[in-house]
């Protein structure tokens, strides 16, 4: 049920932000008519890609909500990567339109009209941008939707240039210097182009499961804070990311005199842990290994009555030896 609700909130916000974005496109395209400005028309353009990205993103929130199937077993949550590369993308190109149509004012050096309500049109399209960005950062950062979190970003990369437009047009109200707007169009051009590059970066490194190593650290400092001696090792831990869920896989050595029953309740007091102390959907799939002669040097259970070597150092779990394939071992 909580999952439903967090979904459900994830795809109204969502809702709200196209919304928003129809109006702000609208309200822009006005302030370009009035003041025939190229720098406002590449926002109005930008803000085009705004519209698409927030329809883009609410079909994956949707998508990423649904339930497991038989051809999707680990659920439709990927789909947030994918969205999100995809905006990052149009962020991108948003940046090569605002930077052309910054140059195509440069050599035509067109004359600007009606600047003051320019001016007062799009101020009030960057204050209601940022808010929502700001907003939906926050609440993605919250529930762990990098659609959220993308599009908050993407919002406020958009007040920044949007900013970058009222300097431009207040300093062309007050000097009649025409090619100024142009000159802010495409320093803010390219600021949108390396924004874009940031969240495609990121949206491919949660396509191809890249290593999230704040999120492995808080992992092993939860496992080494409530480590118990029959856990002898935990190793190939892998961490995979389906939208605002998690998929745990690893190993765990535990004392091979164990009956199965004993073996899988020490088992579950890991999983419970971890499930515990992650805000987020975990899904784990773990291993159980049977405690082998080289485990004895890094075994803590010094009462064991099976030992065959004494027991030399404790290892410390670090995210190198923690994602081994391999058995801990001092020899």
């Amino acid at each position: 049920m909580i999952t439903k609700k967090i979904n459900k909130d994830k795809i109204g916000f969502q809702k709200l932000i196209a919304t928003f974005g129809i109006i702000l496109f609208a309200g822009k395209i006005v302030a370009w008519k009035l003041t025939d400005s190229d720098a406002v028309f590449s926002d109005a353009m930008e803000s085009i890609v705004n519209v698409i990205s927030a329809f883009m993103g609410l079909y994956s929130l949707y998508l990423a909500s649904k339930p497991k199937d038989e051809d999707h077993p680990y659920g439709h949550g990927k789909v947030e990567f994918v969205t999100a590369g995809i905006e990052g993308a149009l962020i991108a190109i948003a940046g090569i339109m605002i930077i052309y149509e910054g140059i195509n004012s440069l050599v035509t050096g067109r004359i600007l009209k009606s600047i003051d309500w320019g001016i007062a049109i799009i101020a009030a399209t960057a204050v209601i941008n940022y808010i929502l960005g700001y907003i939906s950062i926050k609440k993605g950062e919250k529930v762990n939707s990098l659609v959220l979190i993308s599009s908050g970003k993407h919002l406020q990369s958009d007040t920044i240039t949007t900013l970058g437009v009222v300097i431009s047009l207040i300093i062309v109200y007050f000097t009649k210097i025409y090619w100024i707007d142009s000159v802010v169009a495409l320093i803010f051009g390219l600021y949108i182009i390396f924004v874009g590059y940031k969240i495609v970066r990121k949206s491919l490194s949660g396509i191809m499961d890249e290593q999230n190593p704040e999120l492995l650290q808080n992992i092993i400092d939860l496992l080494e804070k409530n480590r118990h001696t029959e856990w002898i090792d935990i190793h190939n831990m892998k961490i995979q990311q389906f939208g605002s869920s998690l998929h745990i896989d690893a190993h765990i050595t535990l004392p091979y005199y164990y009956s199965l029953r004993e073996a899988h309740q020490e088992m579950e007091k890991v999983i419970l842990l971890l499930a515990k102390n992650t805000k987020r959907t975990v899904e784990f799939n773990f291993h159980m290994d049977d405690c082998k002669t080289i485990s004895c040097p890094v075994c803590q259970i010094f009462d064991c009555p099976v030992r065959e070597l004494p027991f030399v150092q404790r290892v410390k779990w670090t995210p190198e030896n923690l994602t081994s394939v391999d058995k801990h071992t001092v020899i």
